[in-house]
């Protein structure tokens, strides 16, 4: 058994991979369709759509097996995503010195023949593959293969929806979160400033009405100038009052 090698950006397409949030998550429809899909078009008993970590194969779809993961060393897809444009195909697993004495082909499921599509992100990264299984030897036509192109680049477009999900979620979150710290602001300055503001706007009134005939035209127009600053200010307060 041949282990595929690791690329040379293996440790940035893993951090890409992770930005996703889909390891481990549960099932869904949209993928399980896709899958179920492939293997309808492929005539394959076996499909799965397999992300690779640094240490296993994860299935997000597993049409047609009971299994969620696989060592990464067994994985068929590790080879996959070291040609990302091009679609890994393994006619005859017996025969290939690579994968003869893989667990997988020895032992259930007993994979023979394989085909994978990499899911290469917009960074150019391969996440994973979309792949069909079979233990029987089986060739694909070419619209099979264009067919099974189209839903490796639906995948990742499920893959692409759910991380600006992910963003959209966490900004929302954020902006709720400095909401809350301005209501708070607002309710003190209200609680808190609101009656010493009239106060003081009071107190500038009557120093006008009283005083006023005592300052020159300097002191006079400060006095005019912190009045309309303190009722600028009320009425501010007031409208804040009225939009609760």
């Amino acid at each position: 058994m041949t282990i595929a090698a690791l690329a040379d950006n293996e440790n940035e397409r893993i951090d890409a991979l992770k930005t996703y949030g889909i390891l481990d998550s549960l099932p869904e429809k949209d993928y399980d369709d896709i899958t179920q899909l492939a293997s309808e078009i492929c005539g394959t008993s076996v499909s799965l759509i397999s992300l690779i970590d640094d240490k296993r194969q994860w299935f997000k779809s597993a049409h047609g097996i009971d299994v969620k993961e696989t060592p990464r060393d067994f994985a068929f897809c590790t080879h996959a995503i070291l040609n990302p444009n091009e679609v890994f195909i393994v006619p005859d697993s017996r025969k290939d010195s690579r994968f003869a004495d893989n667990p997988l082909v020895k032992e259930d499921p007993h994979v023979v023949f394989y085909a994978g599509v990499p899911l290469v992100n917009k960074d150019g990264f391969p996440l994973g593959s979309l792949c069909v299984v079979d233990n029987t030897t089986k060739e694909l036509s070419e619209s099979q293969l264009n067919a099974l192109k189209s839903l490796a680049k639906q995948v990742v477009t499920l893959l692409e929806l759910r991380k600006a999900n992910k963003t959209l979620q966490t900004f929302k979150s954020l902006v709720e979160e400095r909401n809350t710290e301005l209501e708070a602001i607002v309710q003190t300055i209200k609680k808190q400033m609101q009656p010493e503001i009239i106060t003081l706007h009071s107190t500038i009134e009557i120093l006008q009405k009283n005083h006023s005939a005592n300052l020159d035209n300097n002191g006079k127009d400060l006095l005019s100038d912190a009045y309309k600053a303190a009722d600028k200010i009320i009425s501010t307060l007031n409208k804040l009052n009225e939009s609760e």
